[in-house]
C-alpha cells in the first residue's frame, strides 16, 4: 500500500495534490485489472463466455430478491438483441444451468431460472475469493465503509456520464 505521497510518472499532472490524487486511481486501476483477471479464471473455470457469466450473476440476484426474469430483461441488461439473448440462453439451458418456465401472467412469454447446478458451482468457484475480500471489509469501520462507499458511487458516476 502507498500513501499517496511517491510520485506518479503515468500521468501528466505537475501538481503535488494532483500527483497524490492520481495514486489513487492508480489503485483503482490495479484492482480493476486484477479483477478482470479473476473473471477470465472464473469464465474458464466454468466454461462459459461473458456474457453467460453475467446473465448467471443477474438471475441468482433475481432470486434471491425474489425477481421473475424474463430473456427481454436480460437482452436490456446486456445491451444484446433477442437473436443473441436466445443463443446465451439456449447454451446456458443446453449446459444445464437456467430452465425456461412459462409465465403464468403472460403465455406469449416464458421465465428464465438459474438450476440448482448454477448455485452449486457459482459459490464452489467464487466462495474462497469472496471470503478473502470480506477479510478485508469486516475489519473497516462504519465511517470508513461510508467514505469508501460514497468514494466509489462518485467514481462510477464520473466515469458512467457520457460527455455531449
Amino acid at each position: 500500500m502507498t500513501d499517496g505521497s511517491a510520485v506518479n510518472t503515468s500521468y501528466w499532472y505537475d501538481d503535488p495534490e494532483d500527483v497524490r490524487a492520481t495514486s489513487l486511481m492508480e489503485a483503482l486501476r490495479s484492482y480493476r485489472a486484477a479483477e478482470v483477471a479473476m473473471r477470465r479464471r472464473t469464465r474458464q473455470s466454468m466454461d462459459m463466455g461473458e456474457n453467460e457469466l453475467l446473465v448467471l450473476r443477474y438471475l441468482t440476484r433475481a432470486r434471491r430478491r425474489g425477481e421473475q426474469v424474463t430473456p427481454v430483461v436480460l437482452a436490456k441488461y446486456l445491451g444484446i438483441t433477442s437473436a443473441s439473448m436466445t443463443a446465451v440462453l439456449d447454451r446456458l439451458e443446453k449446459s444445464g444451468h437456467v430452465s425456461r418456465i412459462p409465465n403464468p401472467t403472460d403465455r406469449r412469454s416464458v421465465l428464465i431460472e438459474p438450476s440448482d447446478k448454477t448455485d452449486e458451482e457459482i459459490r464452489r468457484t467464487l466462495t474462497e475469493m469472496h471470503g478473502r475480500m470480506m477479510d478485508v471489509v469486516r475489519p473497516m469501520t462504519a465511517a470508513d465503509r461510508r467514505v469508501v462507499l460514497d468514494f466509489l458511487d462518485s467514481m462510477r458516476e464520473a466515469v458512467d456520464r457520457i460527455d455531449e
